[in-house]
């Protein structure tokens, strides 16, 4: 049996990683976990669906982090995932996306590592390259661009705790990825702009990956913040010359 198929031991915290919602782009391993779990610690972004698979006893914990609305700090997700732990549950902790992009999966581990409570990490599909091959966009393409760069939206250029180089990601030539990116949009593009990438280079913003009411909206770079006004989180902007590929209709054919 592979390890990561193995049973979860009481006593300790699994880092299940849900990827971008649709409870079908979860691991197997991912599954296993969810359906052996005591105690579960969600988040809003994980994938709903794959609650059905948890045991009827299970107890489900939500700690989500809403953006303007109700959110469980880091310290008392932290908290909760020693204290279950220690209670001699096997907990597992369910996230959107993969736990280690921009996740605070590292976080989670490293509160238990310091509280001795044994962890395994169960990686997941990321919406940094899932959500833009759900629309039909690759995020590298040969003959086209032979890299892409990943990267935080939510703040903007300037922020005191932004640590880009923006400077360097307008000449990098890759693909350019943004989480978290909806707010400050229209910063993050016109500081692209601003170092040189040209205002005419193909953007994408995709609304809902994976959901059946998943958006695609397509624009130049100049353009693409004023094509995204109206769209919530969660989304995911592409640039670069692959946003041409982008399919709005792309989802809705497979179904």
């Amino acid at each position: 049996m592979s390890s990561l198929l193995a049973p979860l031991c009481p006593g300790t915290v699994t880092l299940v990683s849900g990827g971008p919602g649709d409870p079908g782009l979860m691991t197997v391993a991912g599954r296993a976990a969810v359906e052996q779990a005591d105690v579960l610690l969600v988040d809003h972004l994980a994938p709903a669906g794959a609650l059905a698979w948890a045991r009827i006893d299970a107890e489900v914990v939500d700690v989500a982090k809403l953006p303007r609305g109700a959110s469980t700090s880091q310290e008392r997700i932290n908290a909760l995932l020693v204290e279950h732990a220690r209670a001699g549950r096997r907990v597992v902790r369910l996230k959107g996306g993969d736990g280690f992009v921009f996740g605070r999966g590292m976080e989670e581990v490293l509160a238990c590592a310091e509280a001795g409570v044994p962890t395994r990490v169960l990686p997941g599909v990321s919406s940094a390259v899932a959500v833009p091959a759900l629309a039909g966009i690759p995020v590298t393409h040969r003959g086209v661009v032979h890299g892409f760069s990943v990267i935080s939206g939510h703040v903007p250029p300037g922020h005191p705790t932004c640590t880009l180089d923006y400077a360097a990601l307008a000449r990098a030539g890759t693909s350019l990825v943004v989480l978290m990116g909806v707010a400050n949009l229209r910063a993050v593009t016109d500081e692209l702009i601003r170092h040189g990438l040209s205002a005419d280079t193909p953007a994408a913003v995709i609304a809902r990956g994976g959901h059946p009411d998943q958006e695609v909206r397509v624009a130049d770079l100049a353009g693409i913040a004023s094509a995204a006004v109206g769209i919530a989180p969660p989304a995911v902007t592409v640039i670069g010359e692959v946003a041409r590929y982008a399919v709005p209709t792309l989802l809705q054919e497979v179904h």
